[in-house]
């Protein structure tokens, strides 16, 4: 396995902890002005991903730095061609984490409700977007045999790309309301039990239908390698015994579930454009890969000497964070109020 391999191995993985731990950011803060419409029970909603948001989100700022740096062609073309897409998404988070900080400088409703929609809105907007750009990441965007991005903001709308914005909206939305059922007590556990078995079936069918738009529209399953088929069935069986779980009460083992969901989703989708990294609309052989989109190999060995000794600190960091906050949150919790 060469190292253009290995760093395209090593971006999907970042690509998985982020939609994995920033899934359920999202979804909690989706549902976040649903859970109650008490002050107090809202604030616990928000503060169970108080702790860790911030943490999450580092996972796509390094997978961006490694696009730029292993494969600066695909960061490159990616950024300019998405690049209205992605100031919205950014304009959303930034707005998601100032309504952390200003919700609790005034007591007055109207100021409350302001940024508890904020908070909706800075995760709403993401979690539709992601599953847009994956979508056209898939399908092919215009690109030029000079690796440039030549088409507009409308391309990216279509059809296929809006059903992979709705299928990560609901997954990520079903994913949030399992981690606050595991993470809260009383009344807001309870409703947010109810509200996982609500979105358990729309999000599988959302997921099938995804998948058999896959199947029509891209090539991502021709021919359907023996890899994909058993990364598809284990994130189908993952998602279908997520629901099976939720119904027995067993929320942790749920949790798991969509994880695994979410993640061997991302691996299909990484071995159906392997070696590939942006499909050309235009033309096949314009399309960008992990050897003409690459840095240099002295540039790839060193980057993976770098990898080797901070990534697993930055791992051990994180795990160490989630376990200290790992106990629930109640209304009788210490609050930001």
């Amino acid at each position: 396995m060469d190292l253009n391999t290995i760093w395209f191995s090593l971006i999907s993985v970042l690509f998985i902890g982020f939609f994995f731990l920033e899934g359920f950011d999202f979804g909690v803060g989706i549902l976040h002005p649903f859970m109650s419409r008490e002050d107090r029970k809202r604030r616990v909603t928000m503060n169970t991903i108080g702790t860790f948001w911030d943490g999450n989100e580092v996972w796509i700022l390094t997978a961006g730095g490694a696009m730029f740096a292993a494969f600066p062609h695909w960061y490159a073309t990616l950024f300019s061609g998405f690049y209205l897409a992605l100031v919205l998404m950014l304009v959303a988070l930034i707005l998601r984490g100032v309504s952390f900080e200003f919700r609790s400088k005034d007591k007055h409703p109207a100021w409350r409700a302001l940024w508890d929609w904020s908070f909706f809105a800075g995760s709403f907007i993401p979690a539709l977007l992601w599953g847009v750009a994956v979508a056209n990441l898939i399908r092919g965007v215009p690109i030029d045999e000079k690796m440039n991005y030549v088409g507009g903001f409308w391309n990216l709308l279509n059809p296929y790309a809006l059903l992979g914005g709705l299928m990560t909206l609901s997954l990520f939305t079903y994913h949030g309301a399992i981690f606050l059922n595991l993470k809260t007590t009383n009344d807001i556990r309870d409703k947010a039990h109810k509200i996982a078995l609500k979105l358990w079936l729309p999000a599988v069918v959302l997921v099938i239908a995804f998948v058999i738009a896959s199947y029509l529209a891209t090539d991502m399953f021709t021919p359907p390698g023996a890899g994909q088929i058993i990364t598809v069935l284990i994130a189908a069986i993952a998602l279908l015994l997520s629901g099976w779980f939720l119904k027995r009460n067993r929320s942790g083992w749920a949790f798991v579930m969509t994880g695994l969901t979410i993640a061997f989703a991302v691996v299909t989708i990484f071995i159906g454009l392997y070696p590939r990294v942006m499909v050309s609309s235009l033309n096949a052989a314009w399309s960008l890969t992990i050897y003409n989109a690459s840095s240099t190999p002295y540039t790839l060995k060193v980057m993976s000497i770098i990898a080797a000794i901070f990534v697993p600190i930055v791992l051990i960091y994180q795990a160490w964070t989630y376990w200290t906050f790992r106990k629930r949150l109640s209304e009788d919790s210490h609050l930001e109020y």
